[in-house]
């Protein structure tokens, strides 16, 4: 099977799309990341098992009351903020990114969206997305009782 991980449009992207479009017809992220364009996205894999859909996304020195997780419209949206833990320094070589980030994965198969579960664990959060199981309906012949 392919994965398909939606790239974030750049924010001048969005301000002509919202320009062409009008502010109503941007979703609630869309208008998230057209605010602000400082975003960074974290390296996100995604990977199946026979049970679940796994997204696993690398954002070292997190708490897990820093993400907020949503999945709206067969989106798995994860939006966060990491600080930097030391304040203010005048770095000589700096690719640890800090700020607000946003990971978005569209996932194309039927899942239980009640039993969603997330952890944060070794720097990596995981999201483990059950797909549904398969469901048989019987037949009934109309008139046999």
């Amino acid at each position: 099977m392919s994965y398909t991980n939606f790239a974030i449009n750049s924010a001048e992207d969005q301000e002509e799309k919202s320009h062409t479009q009008g502010l109503s017809a941007l979703s609630e992220y869309e208008w998230y990341i057209a605010r602000n364009r400082r975003l960074w996205r974290p390296p996100t894999d995604v990977y199946e098992t026979d049970s679940h859909v796994v997204v696993k996304i690398e954002v070292a020195g997190m708490n897990e009351a820093d993400f907020r997780i949503s999945f709206v419209d067969r989106r798995l949206v994860v939006l966060g903020r990491r600080r930097d833990p030391v304040g203010k320094l005048i770095y000589h070589n700096m690719e640890i990114r800090y700020g607000e980030f946003l990971s978005e994965v569209w996932i194309g198969w039927a899942l239980d969206q009640s039993a969603i579960e997330a952890t944060y664990e070794g720097g990596f959060l995981f999201v483990k997305l059950p797909k549904a199981q398969e469901h048989h309906v019987q037949i009934r012949v109309a008139g046999e009782d």
